[in-house]
C-alpha cells in the first residue's frame, strides 16, 4: 500500500472503482439505438459496460481479501498473547462437560421412554375399545378407563350379518317403518330384540348402526305374510324366546345367516303383493247388489284379468303415486304379472271374496292401491278402458286409491342371490321352503281372517264404492292439489324403491 515492495511479494496496482460510471444504454435517437454507440464514442457501448462490470467485480474481491487478512492478523495476535491453559484445568473442564452431557442425555432418554409408554398404553386402550365397542357395537363404552383397559376381547360376542324372516298383521299398526309417537312394526320388533339382548341400547336407538334394513316398507293397515329384515346379530339365538316378547300379530319365522354385504332391499329381485277384496267391487255400478249374496260370474272375472293385463311391462306410473313428475326416472316400474284368482268363500262367511296377485321389481307409494282402484272403476263402467293407457302418458290424472285393508306383502324374491351363494356350502338359500308351513298358518290365522272380519265389520270397501262415482277421470291441472295428504315421513324415505 505504501508503494514499496518486499522480497517475494508482488504488488498489483488496481484502478479506482469510481473512475467511470456504467452506461445505462439510454440512446439519443434511432440510429444510436440501432448502432449501439453514443455521440463521440469510437467503440460500441456494450464493451464499455462489460469492462466497467468486470472492474467493479475485481474491486469487490480486493476489498474482501483485505478484510480477511485483517481478521486473520487480529486472531493471531490474541492467540500469541493468551496465557497457556493448565492441563489439570483442561481435564477438569472436560470431565464437567462430559458429566453435564451425560445427565442431559439421561433426562432425554427417560422422557422419550415415558412418551413411548404413554403412546403404547393409548394404542392398547384404543385397540381394545375399537374391538369391544366400535367394531361390533355390542356393548356400550364403559365410562371408567380402567374398565376399558382391563377388558378381555376374547370374551366378546361376535355378530354376523343375518336376516329375520317375519310376518305381521298391519291392521292395528301405522305401517312398518319406525315413526316416533306412533305404533309401528319396527318399534315392537326392536323393543323385543332389546329385551332378549339381541341388540344393545344403542342399536335400539339407532338401528342403522346394526345395519337394520327392511326389504319393503308397508303403509298403514298393510300386512305382510313374509317380510325380510337384514341385520347384524349374534349367533345361537332363540327365536321362540323372541316371539314370547312380541304381540300375537307379529311372528318371527326364522333367523338365517347371509353374506357380509347382503342388503334385504337392494338384493331383492322382486316382490309379490296380494289384494283381497269382496267380489261386489267388480259388480256393475248401476246394479244394486248385496255383499252377502253377490257372486262374480266367469265372464266378469275374465274382464277383470283383461284390464289387469294392461299394467304388465315397463310403464310410467307417475299418475299412480304422489309428488312424482313424468320425467322422473324413478316412476318407471316393471310389472311381471298381474291377475285375479277365482273367487272363494271364507270360512264362516257367506260373502264372496277374490284375491288379486301382482309381482314386480318394486313399487312406489300407493301404487298398487291406485292400480286396483282404477281397475275397479273401469270394470264397474265408471271410466273408459283407455284411461289406463292415458294415465301412462304425460298428462296428470286423478287416480282413486283403494282401501289398504286387503293389501298384503306375500313374497320376497332373491333369485340372483340364491343362484350365486345358494350352492357354495356356507350359506343357506333364501327360498324359505322349510318356513312355508309356518307362513301359511300365520297368514290364515292372523291376516286372511282379520281382513275378512274387518271388512265385514267396517264395510270399508262398500263405503269406498259409494264415493267412487263422484271421482273425476278428466285430465287434471298441474297446480291442482292431489287428494292425498302426506303423513309424517322422513325426507330421506321419499325415494325408497318400495313404499307400499
Amino acid at each position: 500500500r505504501d508503494g514499496k515492495s518486499s522480497p517475494g511479494v508482488r504488488v498489483c496496482w488496481w484502478p479506482k472503482t469510481s473512475a467511470t460510471p456504467i452506461p445505462r444504454g439510454n440512446f439519443v435517437n434511432r440510429r444510436e439505438s440501432r448502432t449501439g454507440t453514443r455521440p463521440g464514442d469510437r467503440s460500441p457501448c456494450i464493451f464499455r459496460s462489460m469492462f466497467s462490470c468486470f472492474r467493479r467485480a475485481v474491486a469487490v474481491a480486493v476489498d474482501f481479501h483485505r478484510a480477511t487478512a485483517q481478521l486473520t492478523q487480529q486472531c493471531a495476535r490474541k492467540l500469541c498473547t493468551a496465557p497457556a491453559i493448565d492441563d489439570g484445568v483442561r481435564q477438569r473442564f472436560a470431565a464437567e462437560l462430559a458429566a453435564a452431557v451425560e445427565v442431559k442425555l439421561a433426562a432425554k432418554k427417560q422422557e422419550a421412554q415415558k412418551r413411548m409408554e404413554s403412546r403404547k398404553t393409548k394404542q392398547e386402550v384404543q385397540q381394545r375399545y375399537n374391538g369391544a365397542v366400535k367394531r361390533r357395537k355390542w356393548e356400550d363404552p364403559p365410562e371408567d378407563p380402567e374398565a376399558v383397559k382391563n377388558f378381555d376381547p376374547a370374551s366378546r360376542v361376535k355378530r354376523r350379518k343375518s336376516i329375520i324372516l317375519l310376518g305381521y298383521s298391519g291392521v292395528n299398526y301405522f305401517g312398518m317403518q319406525r315413526n316416533p309417537g306412533t305404533k309401528t312394526i319396527e318399534e315392537d320388533l326392536l323393543r323385543a330384540m332389546q329385551k332378549r339382548e339381541w341388540i344393545n341400547d344403542e342399536g335400539f336407538r339407532q338401528p342403522q348402526q346394526i345395519q337394520f334394513q327392511r326389504a319393503a316398507r308397508t303403509d298403514k293397515g298393510v300386512s305382510a305374510a313374509m317380510q325380510v329384515v337384514s341385520i347384524k346379530l349374534p349367533d345361537n339365538l332363540d327365536v321362540e324366546a323372541l316371539n314370547s316378547e312380541l304381540p300375537e300379530d307379529i311372528r318371527v319365522y326364522a333367523v338365517k345367516r347371509v353374506t357380509k354385504g347382503f342388503n334385504s332391499k337392494t338384493n331383492c329381485d322382486a316382490r309379490t303383493y296380494t289384494y283381497t277384496l269382496p267380489t261386489i267391487a267388480f259388480a256393475p255400478n248401476e246394479e244394486k247388489v248385496d255383499i252377502q249374496t253377490y257372486r262374480l260370474p266367469a265372464e266378469r272375472l275374465a274382464r277383470v284379468n283383461e284390464v289387469l293385463a294392461l299394467y304388465v311391462g315397463t310403464k310410467n306410473f307417475h299418475n299412480f303415486t304422489s309428488r312424482k313428475e313424468f320425467l322422473d326416472p324413478s316412476v318407471k316400474r316393471f310389472i311381471m304379472s298381474f291377475e285375479c284368482d277365482p273367487p272363494f268363500l271364507p270360512e264362516g262367511s257367506t260373502a264372496e271374496f277374490a284375491t288379486i296377485k301382482i309381482k314386480g321389481q318394486s313399487f312406489m307409494l300407493h301404487q298398487i292401491r291406485k292400480m286396483v282402484g282404477l281397475t275397479i272403476a273401469v270394470v264397474r263402467g265408471l271410466a273408459e278402458s283407455d284411461i289406463i293407457e292415458k294415465a301412462f302418458g304425460q298428462e296428470r290424472y286423478g287416480i282413486p286409491t283403494a282401501p289398504g285393508l286387503g293389501l298384503v306383502l306375500s313374497r320376497i324374491h332373491y333369485d340372483k342371490y340364491n343362484k350365486r351363494y345358494g350352492e357354495d356350502g356356507c350359506h343357506e338359500t333364501l327360498e324359505f321352503e322349510k318356513e312355508e308351513p309356518m307362513i301359511q298358518e300365520f297368514f290364515k290365522r292372523h291376516i286372511a281372517s282379520t281382513i275378512v272380519e274387518t271388512e265385514l265389520k267396517t264395510n270399508s270397501m262398500v263405503e269406498w264404492l259409494e264415493k267412487l262415482p263422484l271421482h273425476s277421470y278428466e285430465p287434471r291441472d298441474e297446480n291442482e292439489p292431489s287428494e292425498w295428504k302426506p303423513r309424517n315421513r322422513k325426507a330421506s324415505d321419499d325415494n325408497d324403491d318400495d313404499d307400499e
